[in-house]
């Protein structure tokens, strides 16, 4: 069992290609340092998908996640930051990354990050009576 964090995503192949679906992946306990002060900076990260080709592999995830613990970084630069990595390991057909921190200072900062891939359209939304 690793006990290092690793900024190396790994991934996998879809079982579902043709189909898609959402994955939705909730990251409770998200951890970086304020760049001015370098007190701990806490999120909730909530990572929403529909892939093409690959997955990301959770456990790379959780120490991918874990890498930003001792780095100093802005709300909005590291939200951006995990997504543009995340887009480069799997390209999916769609990702959200929406990062909710806890409060500083009285003021608390949600930051929503998105990519679509190029040609890929949603489909309708579904209206139930």
């Amino acid at each position: 069992m690793s006990t290092k964090p690793s900024k190396q995503l790994e991934v996998f192949e879809n079982p579902q290609q043709e189909t898609d679906y959402t994955i939705r992946i909730t990251v409770p306990e998200f951890t970086c340092l304020c760049p001015k002060t370098g007190q701990p900076d806490f999120a909730d990260l909530t990572l929403e998908y529909i892939p093409d080709q690959l997955c990301v592999e959770l456990k790379s995830l959780k120490l991918y996640v874990w890498s930003f613990r001792d780095e100093g970084a802005f709300h909005e630069d590291v939200t951006n930051q995990i997504l543009r990595d995340l887009v480069a390991a799997t390209n999916p057909r769609f990702m959200r990354l929406t990062a909710n921190f806890n409060v500083r200072g009285g003021i608390y900062t949600t930051v929503v990050a998105e990519h679509r891939a190029e040609g890929w359209q949603p489909p309708p939304p579904v209206t139930l009576p």
